[in-house]
């Protein structure tokens, strides 16, 4: 079997497919990546067992045809080096030998049985399936993804949910501190279904969608989803069970309402949290006429910082406390100019969200608050 291909274009679906790989793999073969040579296209896929990407690139001079395995870090290690050329590859499907030639020199590797490699079963037979652009939901993944948790006790929290309904398509994130819920508003479904997408295949697309255009295709069941792009395909196995009420948290009744300006808040927030307790991180915020005063102390060190900044205030007077990293994790999440700061009092969640929603989207953040000491 024989093939030429472009050592860049090479390169960079390489990189992009092996981010799937995980360091331990629990089968050998997932070490490497899966190739698959018909006419003049060659498809590559790489694994960790949960998740399955595959693309294509075009090839030429091709003379033969079958399916082969190298260990990815080895050949991504050896064809990054290479300037744009073409590269020549030659594999002897019997005894799995692998020359690879370039234009001052080659280099030789051994391949893996690809009958070995586990392939994804299509399974989503009389399962939903929806499109939308790469736009929107490259958007959706950047809003929420941060907000995902890390629990082993909760799964259903390590994840992306998606409720799709006929009137709109609702993507939430939480980790119990914080949550995020970003509703589509042109993105509808032809019936009421859901998901959660874990997190490692929403990074994948994350990492991919800025490179493609036009419309995306998910399909997904109970247990498995498929994600298609122009040249890329991701499949994975969703997180089981049910996604917490995520509507029942959101406070709708909050009489003390601020707007600011997101960036001299992130300013401030970053100059003040340096003075904030290494081991609480709390941040109080304290409400007046028209002024936003942020403070921090941490009385072991003896040290604290106070700052205020105007803002669109006529409540009464009321303080809370946040945690300063999530609360800038919040504030960098939403692109708008002002923000709203919604409370009802210094024990329940703070809604923030953007002073004026983009067309198509509707975005609320929600962060619990902390103890304030007296």
């Amino acid at each position: 079997m024989k093939f030429n291909v472009s050592s860049t274009a090479f390169c960079n679906k390489l990189q992009a497919i092996s981010r799937v790989q995980s360091n331990k793999n629990s089968l050998p073969i997932l070490d490497s990546i899966l190739f698959d040579l018909s006419g003049n296209t060659l498809s590559m896929t790489a694994s960790d067992s949960e998740t399955i990407i595959t693309t294509t690139i075009e090839v030429t001079d091709c003379d033969g045809f079958g399916r082969f395995a190298i260990d990815s870090k080895t050949l991504i290690n050896s064809v990054k080096e290479i300037s744009e050329q073409p590269i020549t590859f030659i594999i002897n499907t019997e005894t799995q030998q692998v020359e690879v030639y370039y234009q001052n020199g080659k280099f030789n590797l051994m391949g893996s049985n690809a009958d070995e490699y586990p392939l994804p079963t299509d399974n989503n037979n009389g399962g939903e399936m929806m499109n939308l652009s790469s736009e929107d939901l490259l958007n959706a993944i950047n809003r929420t993804i941060f907000a995902t948790a890390d629990d082993e006790l909760r799964p259903q929290m390590n994840g992306i949910y998606f409720d799709i309904t006929p009137e709109f398509s609702t993507i939430v994130a939480s980790d119990g501190h914080k949550l995020v819920r970003y509703r589509m508003l042109n993105v509808k479904g032809n019936s009421a279904s859901s998901f959660i997408l874990p997190k490692k295949p929403a990074l994948l697309i994350k990492n991919i969608l800025p490179k493609e255009e036009g419309d995306v295709q998910i399909s997904y069941s109970d247990s498995n989803a498929k994600v298609q792009f122009s040249n890329y395909t991701i499949s994975c196995r969703l997180i089981e069970g049910r996604y917490p009420n995520y509507n029942s948290v959101i406070p709708t009744d909050n009489p003390f309402r601020v707007r600011v300006d997101r960036l001299s808040f992130i300013s401030t927030l970053r100059r003040v949290s340096v003075f904030a307790s290494a081991s609480s991180s709390l941040i109080k915020l304290r409400l007046e006429n028209n002024r936003l005063i942020v403070s921090a102390q941490d009385i072991e060190f003896s040290t604290s910082a106070e700052e205020s900044i105007q803002c669109d205030y006529d409540g009464t007077p009321m303080s809370i406390g946040f945690n300063g990293p999530y609360l800038l994790e919040v504030l960098n999440n939403i692109n708008n100019q002002d923000i709203l700061i919604e409370l009802a009092d210094p024990s329940r969640a703070g809604v923030l969200l953007p002073a004026e929603q983009e067309t198509g989207e509707d975005l609320i953040m929600l962060l619990m608050p902390m103890m304030l000491q007296d």
